[in-house]
């Protein structure tokens, strides 16, 4: 077994994997609301349309989502492991459970959190990226560009209510997962400073506040007819 192999299969070389796979799906966060914002300027689709065609015929697009496909399934795995370990590991050490009032209640429950998200990501595939794959999905045609309308797609999703407030909702417990898990991936990774940690955990508490906003703010103003 090689070194690498070894640093990987401890609980040490666990913690960073899922560091370095949990920091990499927080930057793919940002590029694919970046991308979804798209959707609410204009009210024809045009400008998710195009977006949406210029990356699924973009062949480094197409790597990184492959990617993206292993790097949510290794930290997923990572993840049950690493819960696994520290659950027999306080069971071994306590013979009573004991509270530790300086852990958040998001740090308490990153399994649950993590639970719900796969839940809702699970869900997001199937109700959109699979349709998008989907043999039944119309075209739309813009000057000399014909190309696939997925905004019909999500529009017609977002005109109900309960997904609408099952997106809200999930967003709200993937805000708890990303409060904790930002800070928590530059600790793991030894980036700990008295100087910096705070800077960064601010970064963090902001960074999850937003970025589920913005998710969640697309399927309600899109549900009220409100484009930019």
């Amino acid at each position: 077994m090689s070194w690498f192999t070894q640093t990987l299969s401890g609980s040490v070389g666990k913690k960073l994997l899922m560091a370095l796979t949990g920091l990499f799906l927080i930057l793919f966060l940002v590029i694919h609301l970046a991308g979804n914002l798209q959707l609410l300027f204009g009210t024809d689709g045009e400008a998710f349309n195009i977006y949406a065609h210029n990356m699924a015929n973009n062949p480094f697009i197409k790597v990184v989502s492959y990617g993206n496909f292993f790097f949510i399934i290794v930290h997923v795995i990572d993840g049950i492991i690493l819960t696994m370990k520290n659950k027999a590991a306080r069971n071994v050490r306590y013979k009573v459970p004991t509270k530790d009032s300086k852990s958040s209640w998001a740090s308490k429950n990153m399994a649950l959190l993590g639970i719900i998200t796969l839940i809702f990501l699970i869900a997001h595939l199937k109700g959109f990226w699979y349709e998008f794959k989907g043999e039944t999905i119309e075209e739309v045609t813009y000057g000399a560009l014909t190309i696939l309308d997925g905004y019909a797609i999500v529009d017609f999703t977002f005109s109900n209510p309960l997904i609408v407030g099952f997106y809200v909702i999930c967003m709200i417990f993937l805000g708890f997962h990303l409060s904790h898990g930002f800070s928590s991936a530059f600790q793991s990774m030894g980036l700990n400073h008295k100087k910096y940690t705070p800077f960064i955990s601010k970064l963090g508490l902001l960074y999850s506040i937003l970025i589920p906003f913005g998710f969640a703010i697309i399927p309600i103003l899109m549900y009220l007819n409100i484009s930019f």
